[in-house]
C-alpha cells in the first residue's frame, strides 16, 4: 500500500512539475509575444504605409499568429501525452516555443511593411545622430576646443602643403640637374 501511495505522490509531483513548466513556458511566450507586438507597433506607429504594404503587414502578422496558435496546440497535445504517461521533458516544450517564435518573427520580418518601418526607423536614428553630432560639435567649439571641421581644415592644409613641398622639391631637382649639365 505504501508503494501505491509513493507512486501516486511521484505522479502528482511529476504532473505539478510539468504544469509549472508549461505555465512558465506560456508566461514567457506571452511576454515575448507582447514585447514583439509592442516593438513592432512602435516601429510602425508614426507611419501610414500604403494600403498594399499595410495589408501585407497584416497578413504577415496573421501568419505569425497562426504559428503561435499551432505552437499552443502542440503544447496542449504534448501535455496530454505527458498526462497519459509518455515521457515528455520540459526541454521539448521550450523547443516548441523557440521554433514557433523564430517562425513567427520570420513571418512578420519578411513583409514589406516591416522593411518600410525599419527603413523609417533607421532614417530617424540617422537624423538623431546628425543632430546630436551637430550639438556636440557646437558645444566643443564653445568650449574652445577644435571641432571636427577645424581638424578637417588642418588636415586639408597639411595635404596641400605636402603637395606644394613636393612640387618645390621637383623644381629644385630639375634646377640642380640643369646646373650639373
Amino acid at each position: 500500500m505504501s508503494n501505491t501511495n509513493e507512486m501516486q505522490e511521484q505522479w502528482t509531483e511529476m504532473v505539478e512539475e510539468m504544469n509549472d513548466a508549461v505555465a512558465d513556458s506560456l508566461e514567457q511566450n506571452m511576454k515575448a509575444q507582447a514585447a514583439f507586438v509592442e516593438s513592432w507597433a512602435e516601429a510602425v506607429e508614426d507611419s501610414v504605409p500604403e494600403e498594399d504594404t499595410m495589408a501585407e503587414g497584416i497578413q504577415g502578422y496573421n501568419r505569425a499568429y497562426e504559428v503561435w496558435m499551432d505552437a499552443a496546440e502542440q503544447m496542449f497535445e504534448r501535455t496530454t501525452d505527458a498526462a497519459q504517461g509518455e515521457d515528455v521533458g520540459p526541454a521539448e516544450f521550450r523547443d516548441i516555443w523557440l521554433q514557433s517564435a523564430n517562425e513567427a518573427f520570420k513571418e512578420v520580418m519578411s513583409t514589406s511593411a516591416f522593411a518600410a518601418a525599419n527603413g523609417q526607423l533607421v532614417e530617424r536614428m540617422m537624423e538623431m545622430r546628425r543632430e546630436a553630432d551637430d550639438v556636440s560639435q557646437e558645444t566643443i567649439s564653445q568650449l574652445g576646443f577644435p571641432t571636427r571641421d577645424d581638424m578637417d581644415e588642418v588636415g586639408e592644409r597639411l595635404v596641400e602643403l605636402e603637395r606644394r613641398q613636393h612640387e618645390v622639391e621637383q623644381k629644385l631637382d630639375r634646377i640642380l640637374d640643369h646646373l650639373e649639365e
